[in-house]
């Protein structure tokens, strides 16, 4: 499966409708804490945002929601693997990517054959606290290796001037967060990603 190169993450539709204009093709809607039916709203608000946009959507966790709505791809981090129906997610033909951080989870999540894997973090972020330090460079070449055509997203601290050596190190593809929600013109940015990677 073929993957655009850059994979902006996002959470709120805001940035949705301001920045897919753009030609972003790949995105992540990552939403930690909503309400229920606003959780739901969102959802469906990206769903529809994105099919008249020709841009893949994946939903972050909430892979009910995004079953029940008819979206086609989510991404689980290792702890969702543990309450997530992956055989109903499979029979509704949804893809999925997973979150890795070392072998034992690589093992498992390759054992579910994901349409993507995630390695991270491989810079320090400032996004969230992690227990894992950062990956690095190599740890990138490492799992290119071990996962052979099964697409590869670097993320975690990851910016335009660090992505040219994330796919040199094996990344098929680049995710970015902050490098654009906090940047002081992220529509400037997002036109730079998308001149990098393409």
């Amino acid at each position: 499966m073929r993957l655009d190169r850059f994979y902006p993450i996002f959470d709120d539709t805001k940035w949705l409708r301001r920045l897919l204009p753009l030609g972003i093709k790949l995105v992540q809607l990552r939403i930690k804490d909503a309400a229920p039916e606003e959780l739901r709203a969102e959802i469906i608000a990206a769903r529809d945002l994105c099919r008249a946009a020709g841009c893949t959507l994946v939903i972050n966790d909430h892979w009910q929601i995004a079953l029940d709505e008819g979206c086609d791809f989510i991404h689980l981090g290792q702890e969702d693997l543990d309450c997530a129906d992956i055989a109903a997610i499979r029979k509704a033909g949804m893809r999925l990517g997973l979150s890795t951080h070392d072998r034992a989870e690589l093992d498992r999540a390759m054992a579910l054959a994901p349409d993507y894997i995630a390695l991270g973090p491989v810079y320090p972020t400032i996004l969230k606290k992690m227990k894992w330090q950062p990956q690095g460079l190599a740890k990138l070449t490492e799992w290119k290796s071990l996962i052979g055509d099964t697409p590869l997203i670097a993320i975690g601290g990851m910016g335009v001037d660090r992505a040219p050596g994330a796919f040199a190190a094996g990344a098929d593809v680049v995710a970015a967060v902050t490098d654009i929600t906090l940047n002081a013109d992220p529509d400037a940015r997002v036109k730079t990603w998308i001149e990098v990677t393409r």
